[in-house]
């Protein structure tokens, strides 16, 4: 294979299916496959019930099947997506949550005003936008209101 493009700089150099046979892909293959066929017994289940009278299992009998196809199409895309990783032609989405000071400033502030992180200033910067401030000063309001609610009191 003389003509194939040399591997990226970041990819791995040996075979990049190899992931596909680890223990917890496995599982997850197994649940797929089992997942499939679960679905498309339960879609023939309905479709018996359906024959035997029962009008609203035919909406039943179509819908599972449908389930199975899109279980399929996400695990191919889930395994695809893998497969772009591993060769380095998309970054890890794992190493990009790492690092949440690379978050873009507005989200950033967002973030800090939910809680989750501190942003770098510690402060909401002065170009932050007025109505964001506002809806984000709503919404800490409405929390602190409903602090407990719907807790039960017991009886007074």
């Amino acid at each position: 294979m003389e003509n194939a493009d040399p591997a990226p700089a970041g990819a791995p150099a040996g075979p990049v299916w190899h992931f596909l046979i680890r223990p917890r892909w496995l599982g997850w293959h197994l649940l797929m496959v089992v997942s499939f066929f679960g679905m498309l017994w339960l879609g023939d289940w309905q479709f018996h019930r359906a024959m035997s009278g029962n009008a609203l299992s035919w909406a039943y009998t179509f819908e599972w099947p449908l389930f199975a196809v899109f279980a399929v199409v996400f695990w191919a895309k889930t395994i695809r997506d893998e497969f772009r990783i591993r060769r380095g032609e998309i970054a890890d989405p794992r190493a990009i949550a790492a690092e949440p000071e690379s978050l873009p400033a507005g989200i950033a502030s967002a973030v800090q005003v939910a809680g989750a992180v501190q942003a770098p200033g510690g402060v909401p910067g002065e170009d932050e936008d007025e109505e964001l401030s506002a809806y984000n000063a709503y919404l800490a309001r409405l929390n602190a209101e409903v602090k407990n609610h719907g807790r039960w009191r017991g009886l007074r």
